[in-house]
């Protein structure tokens, strides 16, 4: 029954290669969805700014440390997720 065992190697290299591109896929989503959540703290960042100076006022440090913050941690993240998956940085900037 040499045919079976061949089959069965086969099909388990292919099950293999398809958990490889999952995970892979996982990564680079995760990688995606960290860049996503610091745009939108910088996003948060800029309309905090905006709107303290449209009072006259300037941003408050609490404020500002607490988003500043949050987008490094983010952009940590994402850095690391890209270092895992070996994909280039879309900062945007």
């Amino acid at each position: 029954m040499p045919i079976w065992n061949k089959l069965k190697q086969e099909l388990d290299r292919a099950g293999q290669a398809a958990q490889e591109a999952i995970d892979d896929g996982r990564e680079r989503l995760d990688a995606f969805r960290a860049r996503q959540l610091a745009d939108k703290a910088a996003q948060a960042l800029g309309y905090a700014v905006y709107h303290a100076r449209q009072k006259g006022t300037e941003l408050d440090a609490d404020t500002y440390s607490r988003l500043s913050s949050t987008i490094a941690a983010h952009e940590a993240e994402a850095e690391r997720a890209r270092k895992t998956t070996g994909t280039k940085t879309d900062s945007g900037f």
